[in-house]
């Protein structure tokens, strides 16, 4: 194998990341395909199972979030589960065949008051044996160390899109302050997820300067997902998107094969948006180098494939359940 296939490298610089974007389609997923090749198996997918443990009414203002308190999206807010209502949710993950667990809440930052619950929360889900991650808003350093001595594999903190494009997507928290967050978790010595949203209005240009910005982080991201927006009546994004049309289907495919190529030894989850993705638009992710699902009725709040959809796309692509090293 070639170095470039199996290290992370951190001197991209956005003309490399442009002219992969601006490869023919056939020779960016074919070389995002031999990477893939060279860092796993290719028919192998993880299966992750992502749970709201609190929903609705948080104070950020993110464009694409029906859980925002800014937007009437008709959704009710409510209280953190109890410890045993998540415990019993990730057991039925598990038993539907998850192999990891993530738990959302929608706040803006962690307040200590409810690091003893999610504490425990992590610790019974690891002690299934599935991979757990979280992801609750803002941390600061300590609460990271709390987490991770808790149990917790990886904690999720998309940076969403570019900086250049930042502005227009949210602005009660800070680009520096989403990057704060991920240097408190890999300083900590948790795993990084960290990924964005295709679709928001954001040009070629902001996807390479986010895929770019993944790179030049500290520590690279050990998991990225890659999500479509979904969009969601009575957020201002949503409402762009249905009037714009979002971003197309082998543009979003490019953005994978892209991630793939720059981040290697990431994890490419495939994320929101499959409920509105045919098989065949699925598959090209999947062959431009996603390894990972979401599985389950919905995510967090918006619908996602059912369980007999997955398992259907799963035999006729031949892919199999990736094996565990929990």
């Amino acid at each position: 194998m070639r170095e470039t296939e199996t290290v992370m490298r951190q001197d991209w610089n956005k003309d490399e990341i442009a002219e992969l974007f601006d490869l023919p389609f056939m020779e960016l997923v074919f070389r995002a395909a031999e990477v893939h090749r060279a860092n796993f198996d290719p028919n192998e997918v993880q299966l992750s199972q992502l749970l709201s443990v609190k929903t609705g009414g948080c104070a950020e203002n993110c464009g694409y979030c029906s859980q925002s308190a800014h937007f009437d999206t008709g959704l009710k807010a409510s209280r953190l589960m109890t410890v045993d209502t998540v415990l019993a949710e990730a057991r039925k993950a598990k038993d539907g065949g998850a192999q990891r667990f993530c738990m959302g809440a929608a706040w803006r930052e962690l307040k200590d008051r409810d690091l003893p619950a999610l504490s425990a929360m992590i610790g019974g889900v690891k002690a299934m044996g599935l991979e757990t991650c979280a992801t609750l808003g803002m941390l600061r350093p300590d609460q990271a160390v709390a987490l991770k001595d808790a149990g917790l594999d990886y904690y999720n903190h998309n940076l969403d899109t570019s900086a250049e494009y930042y502005d227009q997507v949210v602005t009660t928290r800070t680009y520096q302050e989403r990057l704060d967050t991920l240097a408190a978790v890999a300083d900590a010595g948790m795993k990084t997820c960290c990924g964005g949203i295709m679709g928001m209005g954001e040009s070629r240009a902001d996807r390479v300067s986010f895929l770019h910005q993944l790179t030049a982080l500290p520590s690279p991201p050990d998991s990225i997902p890659i999500n479509n927006l979904v969009a969601i009546a009575g957020t201002p994004l949503g409402e762009k998107a249905g009037r714009d049309g979002g971003i197309s289907g082998l543009e979003f495919v490019r953005t994978i094969a892209v991630a793939r190529i720059v981040c290697p030894r990431s994890m490419v989850r495939l994320s929101a948006g499959r409920s509105e993705m045919s098989e065949e638009l699925q598959a090209l992710c999947f062959l431009a180098g996603a390894n990972s699902i979401f599985v389950g009725d919905t995510l967090l709040t918006t619908p996602n494939p059912q369980p007999g959809t997955d398992a259907h796309l799963m035999r006729e692509l031949g892919l199999e359940p990736m094996a565990m090293h929990v």
